[in-house]
């Protein structure tokens, strides 16, 4: 695909990226001011190869988590702006899909549902490695607002912009339990982990449309889904 993109410049955008073998090729390439733009996901930046159970088939996902060692590369490619953005690549199953049952990873759904959890998640491991909330919303609000075209609209609090935003506990810590999964099936390999980091409101467009674990009807009647 960078190659492609040399060749052509289109815009090109990589999805959930796994491997860090592909990270020096991929800077070598936006130093040429190539169009190129990254993202990696909470799974591939929280756990490691080294940590999955033989049959705990609710960590397969596609890409495969891979090695720490890979993950700590992963976390540089962050810091040095290889990798532009986290984002979730929820992919939520109903749970008999996950073959938990019978640990068999080559039948098993290949996603994590992460939706509920990402912020949390991304917070206790910055904590851990020295990174700042600027950091965060650099990662998860600012930059996919301008990778979708809507910076002039969302990514930051300022006039003229949507009241996107939450209430968010830096302090709070909190153990992952079923009723903190805010989405269909409530199965997760983060279950029983303490994450740093809750989420107390949600406001979309200036309406609460979350808050202390419940959703709201908002006041022009939208419905609010995950």
């Amino acid at each position: 695909m960078i190659q492609l993109c040399r060749q052509y410049r289109f815009r090109l955008h990589i999805v959930h990226l796994s491997t860090a073998l592909a990270l020096e090729e991929l800077r070598v390439a936006r130093a040429e001011g190539l169009p190129i733009t990254v993202e990696t996901c909470p799974h591939y930046l929280h756990f490691s190869a080294e940590e999955i159970a033989d049959g705990a088939t609710l960590l397969k996902c596609a890409p495969p988590i891979r090695s720490k060692k890979n993950q700590q590369h992963l976390w540089s490619g962050l810091s040095n702006g290889t990798i532009d953005m986290v984002v979730t690549d929820h992919s939520p199953c109903p749970p008999a899909m996950k073959r938990e049952d019978s640990g068999r990873f080559d039948l098993a759904w290949g996603g994590i549902a992460s939706i509920s959890l990402a912020l949390p998640i991304i917070h206790t491991e910055c904590c851990r490695r020295g990174f700042t909330l600027d950091n965060i919303v650099r990662w998860m609000s600012s930059a996919p607002a301008a990778l979708a075209g809507i910076s002039h609209q969302a990514g930051a609090l300022e006039a003229s912009r949507d009241a996107n935003f939450v209430v968010f506990d830096t302090d709070a810590q909190f153990t992952v339990t079923a009723d903190k999964l805010h989405y269909r099936h409530a199965i997760s390999p983060y279950l029983n982990e303490t994450l740093r980091g809750a989420v107390k409101a949600t406001y979309l467009r200036g309406e609460a449309v979350y808050r202390e674990g419940s959703f709201a009807s908002t006041p022009s009647g939208r419905e609010v889904t995950l």
